[in-house]
């Protein structure tokens, strides 16, 4: 009984310390060579549909939706 109660308290001891930040392990994503060419597609996407879209909220919504985009692979 006493070797099931220390497994126990060793696996939940394990398992605490497994989620502190002892353990984390982070990792930075270099800028991806793909950016700049994405960055172009999505902002000359915009204007093209900008200029043709139609008037109504699901239009706005996806102007938008590439706006967001070229905003987040232009940015440096």
């Amino acid at each position: 009984m006493t070797k099931i109660i220390l497994m126990i308290s060793i696996f939940f001891s394990l398992t605490l310390a497994a989620d502190t930040t002892i353990f984390e392990h982070k990792v930075e994503k270099p800028a991806s060579p793909d950016n700049k060419r994405l960055c172009e597609l999505f902002t000359d996407k915009a204007e093209k549909y900008q200029a043709t879209m139609r008037d109504d909220e699901y239009a706005q919504v996806t102007l938008q939706s590439y706006k967001d985009r070229a905003a987040l692979y232009c940015k440096k």
